[in-house]
């Protein structure tokens, strides 16, 4: 079950996640050695792979705010970190989407670092507090887009399946 790693505010900007000084670097291959590099003890244990894949990162309202560089989103995808936040800026939310970062907003949230959440699908489920919080869900297609892996896959995919199946 998917533990809590850290635990934000609200108003977190795309600078905290990924801070512009950073901007020059733009592969996701190369982005998330610079996830919350301004701290020191969560980029550690990011870049150290203390962190599994599927942990959870929870914020509060507003999260990914302040400008549109999809840099925040590439580098939180590339430590297969799931965010679950109160709700979350429009163009952050739109670059998760576009790039397949799984987001789940649950307004209210409430956990604590070490916490299990499951996430179902019509609500988060803190089981280290035995607390429920219903979801938003996503639009059926949004969610598809971030189900195929992103804008990418998925449009690889809908090409594929109206070719008949054949690639290339």
């Amino acid at each position: 079950m998917p533990r809590v790693v850290t635990v934000l505010g609200d108003d977190i900007s795309t600078d905290v996640i990924y801070p512009g000084r950073y901007m020059a670097t733009v592969l996701p291959s190369e982005t998330p050695q610079f996830a919350f590099a301004d701290h020191a003890e969560l980029n550690a244990k990011l870049k150290g792979k203390q962190i599994p894949p599927g942990s959870v990162l929870v914020g509060g309202q507003n999260f990914g705010c302040g400008s549109s560089r999809e840099q925040a989103t590439s580098t939180l995808k590339g430590h297969e970190l799931v965010i679950v936040a109160s709700s979350f800026a429009r163009i952050f939310l739109q670059n998760s989407i576009n790039l397949g970062l799984r987001i789940v907003t649950a307004p209210g949230i409430e956990a604590a670092v070490g916490d299990e959440l499951e996430l179902e699908a019509d609500a988060v489920v803190n089981r280290t507090s035995g607390k429920r919080y219903p979801i938003v869900p996503l639009p059926a297609a949004r969610q598809a887009i971030i189900d195929a892996g992103g804008l990418i896959a998925f449009t690889k995919r809908r090409l594929v399946a109206e070719r008949g199946g054949a690639a290339g």
